[in-house]
């Protein structure tokens, strides 16, 4: 059984940690997201991430446990997930020609030494404007219902874009891989350690 657990039902989040070549598994952790009454972003992204490793951590003792979970952040405003088509056309029509903060969590946990660590990564893209068209079409093709933005940085999503801002754009998919490879080194498992 690999030492690595990544607590996420999300392909995109397994296709990341996929290039760090390390064998895991993976589980859908199957928490409510829903923010409490006046959490802040940071808080709530820190919240979830760890929730989410917690989930799994009393099934996999001796294990390194991953979690994440984003949220995006417009005009003070925490977006979740459009949940329909109109709804994804209404972000992005809201977002034309400005810019949205995005806040990636991540926890690990290593429940063989009862130890953890959270942090988050802040991402911010700035939109290029958008004719009405452009994002029917978009939405259409990409179908961006599950992803908080509305787009997918993974596929077309890069088309909508002016600009991106961050230290680590794997954040914007859902998963700080610079980050997590910190941690993991400090945790005892190096990426690039000897096979």
């Amino acid at each position: 059984m690999p030492r690595l657990v990544l607590a996420s039902g999300s392909r995109w989040r397994r296709q990341l940690l996929d290039r760090l070549a390390l064998p895991y598994a993976w589980e859908s952790p199957d928490i409510d997201e829903t923010p409490r009454p006046g959490e802040a972003p940071e808080p709530l992204v820190h919240r979830l991430s760890l929730a989410k490793a917690e989930r799994l951590a009393a099934t996999h003792p001796d294990h390194l446990i991953i979690g994440s979970d984003q949220v995006a952040l417009f005009e003070g405003e925490i977006l979740g997930k459009p949940g329909d088509e109109a709804a994804a056309r209404a972000q992005l029509a809201r977002f034309s020609g400005r810019r949205v903060r995005f806040l990636t969590g991540l926890a690990l946990i290593d429940t063989g030494r009862g130890r953890h660590r959270v942090c988050h990564e802040t991402f911010d893209v700035v939109f290029r404007h958008l004719e009405a068209r452009e994002i029917a079409t978009y939405v259409a093709r990409e179908r961006p219902l599950d992803c908080a933005g509305s787009f997918r940085m993974e596929g077309l999503g890069i088309t909508l874009f002016e600009r991106l801002e961050g230290d680590d754009p794997n954040a914007l998919i859902g998963l700080p891989l610079i980050r997590l490879c910190a941690m993991l080194r400090e945790a005892g498992l190096d990426p690039l350690g000897e096979p």
